[in-house]
């Protein structure tokens, strides 16, 4: 069996990955920092953007591939997918040093999370009951 959802999302997710590390590259180069953030916030979000997407896009991609390696269903396989595609291009936009809470930032994290929980519980049905 073959991941090709998993894959198109994986390829489409690590464009929005390399997107956002050249953001930290391009702000770091701008501020002149090589380590850290330097209390320069608009390196700071940039860094948080991005490694927000680097703590959650891996376990979600591990547990999509499962999802569709265990014979989850094709529209359900690109429904998950898609969710997360759609998250994390929204949740960067939301993250600022200025707000603490953003309109983008809670659906970015709140569609994140959703996918997760329907990953895993597709999980455990393929496990328990075929």
């Amino acid at each position: 069996m073959t991941l090709q959802a998993t894959a198109l999302y994986g390829a489409l997710l690590g464009l929005i990955g390399v997107i956002l590390a050249g953001m930290v590259g391009r702000a770091r180069s701008a501020a002149k920092i090589s380590l850290g953030e330097g209390s320069d916030p608009r390196l700071l979000e940039a860094i948080r953007r991005h490694m927000n997407f680097v703590e959650n896009v891996p376990l979600a991609l591990i547990l999509l591939a499962a999802v569709e390696i265990n014979g989850g269903g094709r529209t359900w396989v690109h429904v998950l997918g898609g969710a997360l595609l759609v998250a994390r291009i929204i949740h960067p936009f939301g993250i600022s040093v200025d707000k603490a809470n953003t309109w983008q930032r809670g659906a970015g994290a709140g569609l994140t999370l959703l996918m997760l929980i329907a990953c895993c519980l597709t999980l455990l049905k393929q496990a328990l009951w075929g």
